[in-house]
């Protein structure tokens, strides 16, 4: 299963629901890869702390050999690194990142990410991506590679009025690229339910047909700490609602 969290909105949280969703499939002893394709490097950071800028080689190495077409390339576990944590493992970002998109929109090489994950397919039960807040090479490239796409939402307006050119954006995906992609739901983020617009805008949401799954995430101060101690909430505190909210966003995942 690969699964790519998308929004073209910054600050909805894709990062951190890539990042816990990926910790909870590993604590449940799954195969798991974390695949970092934004050129901020947050879901890097937040996995591994300072030392994601040692991890070499990165995802930006992948690239740039798929550039230089090698006669003798690195097979696609050179690019993986184990995690602190048991069963996960993961594909660091680099700045350097945002430097090559040109190159590789000139080259025509939109399906190298595709190639690479189905290749890592073969090692690993699930592969969640983390992409820019863009609608650009690298999120295109994630969306064709992918079986499914989780959409963050957090009850902003703006959020609400960017929505559905993202859900026609990643239709196009589908129709012209990978007939295989599945919008696998609207993850309703920074949630507060005793706030009348967030829950008037996720109740309208609904009305319009829209796929907004049951498991909606808490705002939660403990998510900064998180982030801080580069620790996913699972392993900060698992009992934690914000980790039980987790737990049953991937349990109604994997429930279908």
């Amino acid at each position: 299963m690969k699964r790519v969290i998308f929004n073209q909105k910054g600050g909805v949280g894709k990062s951190t629901i890539a990042v816990n969703l990926a910790a909870i499939a590993a604590s449940q002893g799954k195969r798991t890869l974390l695949i970092d394709i934004d050129p901020q490097c947050n879901a890097s950071r937040y996995v591994l702390g300072a030392a994601a800028h040692e991890a070499l080689p990165t995802l930006g190495a992948y690239f740039e050999q798929v550039l230089s077409f090698s006669m003798f390339a690195q097979p696609p576990g050179h690019y993986v690194h184990p995690t602190p944590f048991e069963n996960l493992s993961i594909i660091v970002s680099h700045p350097e990142l945002g430097d090559l998109q040109s190159k590789l929109e000139s080259r025509n090489k939109i399906y190298k990410l595709r190639d690479l994950l189905r290749e890592l397919g073969k090692e690993y039960d699930e592969i969640f991506v983390d992409t820019p807040p863009a609608y650009n090479f690298f999120s295109q490239s994630a969306l064709i590679a992918a079986d499914r796409c989780l959409i963050p939402f957090d009850c902003d307006d703006f959020s609400r009025q960017a929505l559905y050119s993202l859900i026609n954006n990643i239709k196009e995906i589908k129709a012209d690229h990978n007939g295989a992609l599945d919008i696998e739901g609207i993850v309703v983020n920074q949630f507060q339910p005793r706030a009348l617009l967030p829950q008037r805008m996720v109740d309208q949401l609904m009305e319009e047909g829209l796929p907004v799954l049951g498991s909606k995430l808490s705002h939660s101060i403990r998510i900064r700490e998180s982030h801080e101690r580069n620790l996913p909430m699972i392993h900060l505190d698992r009992n934690h609602k914000l980790s039980q909210e987790y737990l049953a966003l991937y349990g109604e995942l994997n429930a279908a």
